[in-house]
């Protein structure tokens, strides 16, 4: 089956697409990477969805206009991901959506929106779609994320035990391995807060620290850090989950309020310096060698730096990136979406129970019919994966 996976993360910058082929062998299923490809919003739609997103107040004709909107935008980025790099086909699409509210009271979800009506994508391409995958899990008791563990479970399965680290808005990490339950959650912030005070800064004109430059140019604030280190997030136990619900500019300004004058750069190399804290200290207790990481903050330098060294200071895990292993890692999310569409169109549950806190794995999703009422429809249906091959 060839399958689009479609993604809008926390910094709602861009919507991430990528097509795999993806075929079933016994208990291992195999994942032939086609190609990914980001697709900007239009300026106008960023400005919309950052104006609905909390704090700010917002309407029920604001939210259904952007679900509408970004529904529209991810049909166009389908229809891209279909021509320019899944070679003009393809079986299936899935779609995240955007996140517009994740619902948590202490410590438990209790309810989770994304937006980007996928009946939009289904009439553009034809083809059927899996969307609104989140929702299933929360229903079952679990925290509807993070999603991509069942794609970490399976990359990881096997071995010793290994950390996979996603450095998004938000970071977040599976421990997974031979002879352990696999466990999934966000350890806090990665680029959210950077991005929240890189584009206050310039007024909009830049929305992150490129290459670390702004970290790159400043001093940790010791003061500043162990006021941020004293969020009680950090100190729940799995399994969690967190956004900018809690992790925003306004977050940011209490801090600063409670320790004075900061210069610009001193805070980005700051809050780059607590991402690193935050997800090595995580990851200690689970005495994994190794954190493969991907994500957008994979390509900041002076923040892949920082957590190298504090990986080895607080545990001794070496870091690398998941490029290594054959998956792109600005595109990672959006594969492992293509494997959860995969799933849910082959009747498979698309969680690990263990990793998000569900009563029990679920199949995940609603799925809209394709041209002429087409719905995914697998000859054999297959076994449940246990492990993920990727092959050139």
């Amino acid at each position: 089956m060839r399958v689009l996976g479609l993604i809008s993360g926390t910094s709602f910058d861009a919507i991430e697409v990528a097509a795999a082929d993806l075929t079933a062998d016994g208990e291992e299923l195999s994942l032939r990477p086609l190609g990914a490809l980001s697709v900007p919003y239009a300026p106008a739609l960023t400005d919309a969805i950052a104006a609905a997103l909390p704090p700010a107040a917002t309407t029920a004709g604001e939210i259904c206009s952007l679900d509408t909107l970004v529904g529209q935008a991810f049909a166009e980025a389908a229809a891209r991901g279909i021509a320019e790099i899944a070679g003009g086909r393809a079986d299936l699409v899935a779609s995240h959506g955007q996140t517009i509210f994740h619902w948590v009271e202490d410590g438990r979800v209790l309810g989770t929106l994304q937006v980007g009506q996928p009946a939009w994508i289904a009439e553009r391409t034809g083809l059927p779609v899996v969307a609104d995958l989140r929702v299933r899990d929360v229903a079952a008791g679990g925290q509807g994320a993070p999603l991509v563990s069942v794609f970490d479970t399976l990359l990881l399965s096997g071995g010793e035990p290994r950390a996979a680290l996603n450095l998004g808005g938000i970071a977040n990490i599976t421990v997974a391995g031979a002879g352990r339950d696999a466990v999934a959650f966000d350890t806090g912030p990665a680029n959210a807060l950077l991005d929240a005070v890189v584009a206050e800064a310039t007024g909009g004109a830049r929305r992150y620290d490129a290459d670390g430059a702004g970290a790159a140019a400043g001093t940790v604030h010791e003061g500043l850090l162990e006021i941020l280190l004293a969020e009680p997030y950090y100190a729940a136990p799995p399994p969690k989950t967190t956004g900018k619900e809690l992790f925003d500019l306004a977050y940011v300004h209490r801090a600063l309020a409670a320790c004075g004058e900061v210069s610009r750069e001193d805070l980005l190399a700051t809050l780059t310096r607590l991402t690193a804290t935050t997800v090595a200290r995580a990851v200690a207790p689970y005495g994994v060698d190794e954190v493969v990481a991907s994500g957008g903050g994979t390509a900041n330098p002076v923040l892949m730096g920082d957590l190298a060294t504090e990986l080895r200071r607080v545990g001794g895990a070496t870091l690398r990136t998941i490029d290594e292993l054959g998956v792109p890692s600005g595109a990672k999310e959006a594969y492992a979406f293509a494997v959860l569409g995969w799933l849910t169109a082959h009747g498979l549950p698309g969680t690990v129970a263990s990793c998000t806190g569900a009563a029990g794995p679920r199949v995940l999703g609603s799925v809209v019919p394709g041209a002429d009422g087409r719905l995914p429809a697998p000859a054999t249906p297959p076994l449940p994966p246990r492990r993920l091959r990727v092959v050139a």
